[in-house]
């Protein structure tokens, strides 16, 4: 398969994940270079449901090389509840199915603090934070 982008044109549920899932069977990697896991996708393969928020859907597909790049918003305890879970399902989340980039964004837990008083304080300004 020749190089393929999906870039979302919105801010909310268009569909990108089913795309991108449906592309990875046909791929060797599949990346996501942006985002983090404040939004995602539900895939079901062959009667197992998959709920992903940050890892690439090629993961759940045996054989393909996800990656997380550097664009991505990396919060480490949301990564390993994902990975618990998909482990759970019979995934197994490896350093040879899946690369992160060293340079990718930690979000930390002050972070989602910060967002939390940005967003309760009396500014008047809200931006409707899921606070992740």
């Amino acid at each position: 398969m020749a190089n393929v982008a999906v870039v979302g044109s919105q801010w909310g549920d268009e569909g990108k994940g089913k795309i991108v899932d449906w592309l990875s069977e046909r791929a060797d990697v599949v990346v996501r270079f942006q985002g983090g896991h404040n939004a995602g996708h539900t895939l079901v393969i062959d009667g197992v449901t998959y709920k992903l928020s940050l890892l690439p859907s090629g993961i759940v597909r045996k054989g393909k090389l996800s990656i997380l790049g550097n664009g991505v918003v990396l919060d480490p305890w949301a990564f390993a509840r994902e990975v618990d879970e998909i482990a759970s399902k019979g995934v197994k989340v490896t350093p040879e199915n899946l690369k992160i980039a060293e340079n990718a964004v930690l979000i930390l837990p002050v972070h989602r603090e910060l967002d939390e008083m940005r967003e309760g304080s009396n500014s008047g300004v809200k931006i409707g934070t899921t606070k992740r």
